[in-house]
């Protein structure tokens, strides 16, 4: 690993010499084309508000803005996720849905401003997966800012787009991996379809594609990130791709016809009731306008699995309620520089009302993402006020469970998942198992908490037991503190018991939609461990009249 790392650091330094000089400006260079063969097009809804926000001179992203001036392309103190948003031009499609001449002058004009400054190889802003989702987003919004342009605008836009996806050519794959080679790929092949003569790009892109379905997408659908957004994104990818293909007459190969099927089933296991999806590992509700539109583009059918067993979830359901379960382990490096360190977490739904979440992740603040990567911020157990697994500074991570274990029992009433986990272990020697139980028509949600040391306890170990809860759900404590009463928004209440431990109400933050934090509540099982094997048992049940 720590090989594979010098390896790409110094491909990044070699990559700055070789690119940062005129000769190779002046070798990206080549016949210019003054039009596409073949037009492509968006296939996404974009937000009409967030077109007026640009139209009226700020970038307005997850209800937060960002004002033009001087050369807005490069504002001073903002994050990378800001400027990702910004270079990648994803905001066209925002303009479109805004439509008229104001919004395709807008269009125009920034394009025209970003190639007077960009028209060159730019470490930053070149880099292949924010130039294949520049690429990507510029062909299939050329129809509404730039057909109708004058011949100097198109002149000058053929050749910046030209230059930029040769470059893109002889870089990939590079060091590259994950969710960001799949932007860069599907420019490389959106360029290929649309521009006269570069099929070679395409077969390229296609030949890449190929070898990053196997490496990145599992067995059942899922990313090999775990993350339900990465999966939702990459999804858009695949189904993007296929169009664009189809469009130009290409045959779309089988490959990517069944990795579309998988991929849409486990987007479906992820999306809950309130057609919104799972908060795990760098995932937010979502819009669920988008989440219809690539659903329904991919056209998923049949039920909805239970288990996504390479992936590593589980997803119980019985009557109105529904538990989902993530009972795997952190992938390996690369991969799991966004993943967090939540083994067994769980969130549970009544309905379409969320009562217990996982704290979420931002959208937009990377010091935000990092802090709600930690073990606290989820429903499950933590030990000593430490992580499951080391969250390192460069984002993956160090010690992890190697070992997590998950069996399920299924009958007509009850559902059962038996699991275990040994992130701990190199720490204090103790390994995690959590039974959760659902039952009475889904109205009875248990759970078993065992601790176990191998190693014998040599001092008292703190033991912290969360349950994160939605916004929207009102807790008290009752019968003087040993119960904690939970009241949804519609009226129903649900009442929450323990075996041992104190329980306590503390703050809590929700994440789950948007960029600003809402105040919430968790409840907190607290004790330490003192003998080599300790079991707290709990249950949430539904209240009746």
């Amino acid at each position: 690993m720590i090989a594979e790392r010098m390896i790409k650091t110094i491909r990044r330094k070699a990559g700055y010499l070789a690119f940062n000089n005129i000769v190779y400006n002046w070798s990206l260079k080549g016949a210019v084309p003054h039009g596409f063969v073949q037009p492509l097009s968006d296939l996404w809804p974009g937000d009409p508000e967030k077109g007026r926000w640009l139209c009226s001179g700020a970038f307005a992203a997850e209800g937060e803005t960002l004002a033009l001036h001087g050369n807005f392309w490069e504002p001073v103190g903002v994050g990378a996720l800001w400027m990702t948003h910004m270079h990648g031009f994803d905001w066209l499609r925002d303009l479109k849905a805004l439509g008229g001449d104001q919004a395709r002058r807008q269009a125009r004009d920034m394009a025209a401003s970003w190639m007077s400054y960009y028209h060159c190889w730019h470490e930053d802003l070149w880099r292949p997966d924010l130039t294949g989702r520049r690429i990507t987003n510029w062909i299939s919004h050329y129809e509404f800012f730039g057909a109708s342009a004058d011949e100097d605008f198109q002149d000058e836009f053929f050749d910046v787009l030209v230059r930029q996806a040769r470059h893109l050519s002889r870089t990939l794959p590079g060091t590259m991996h994950g969710y960001p080679l799949l932007q860069a790929i599907r420019g490389l092949i959106y360029a290929g379809i649309a521009l006269q003569g570069r099929e070679n790009w395409l077969v390229q892109g296609l030949d890449l594609l190929q070898q990053q379905t196997a490496r990145q997408i599992l067995a059942d659908g899922g990313h090999v990130s775990r993350s339900p957004q990465i999966l939702i994104q990459a999804l858009q990818i695949y189904v993007e791709i296929r169009h664009a293909l189809a469009s130009a007459g290409y045959p779309v190969p089988a490959q990517i016809e069944q990795t579309i099927d998988r991929m849409a089933q486990a987007a479906r296991f992820f999306r809950y009731t309130d057609k919104k999806m799972a908060l795990f590992h760098g995932t937010q509700e979502g819009n669920s306008d988008m989440l219809d539109a690539v659903l329904t583009r991919s056209n998923a059918r049949g039920k909805v699995l239970r288990s996504l067993p390479q992936s590593g979830f589980e997803r119980m359901t019985l009557g109105r309620t529904l538990v989902m379960v993530d009972a795997g382990t952190p992938p390996a490096w690369p991969h799991d520089d966004h993943v967090h360190a939540a083994p067994l977490a769980f969130e549970m739904m009544y309905g379409k009302e969320r009562i217990f979440v996982s704290c979420g992740t931002h959208p937009l603040d990377e010091d935000w993402r990092d802090s709600l990567r930690a073990t606290a911020a989820h429903n499950t157990i933590c030990l000593d006020n430490r992580n499951s697994a080391e969250i390192r500074n460069d984002g993956h991570m160090g010690r992890k469970p190697r070992k997590t274990a998950s069996v399920r029992e299924d009958n007509h009433d009850a559902v059962l998942l038996e699991l275990s986990h040994d992130g701990y272990v190199p720490l204090n020697g103790v390994t995690h198992r959590r039974r959760l139980y659902l039952g009475r028509g889904g109205h009875d949600f248990r759970g078993e908490e065992t601790l176990s040391c191998g190693v014998g306890v040599s001092r008292p170990i703190d033991v912290a037991l969360r349950f994160h809860l939605h916004p929207r759900v009102q807790v008290s404590l009752i019968r003087d503190g040993q119960e904690a009463l939970l009241r949804l928004p519609g009226g129903a209440g649900w009442r929450f018991i323990h075996s041992i431990g104190h329980i306590g109400l503390e703050n809590s933050i929700y994440l789950g939609d948007g960029s600003r934090p809402r105040k919430t509540k968790q409840i907190v099982i607290t004790g330490q461990m003192e003998q080599d094997v300790v079991t707290i048992k709990w249950a949430l049940q539904r209240e009746t009249k």
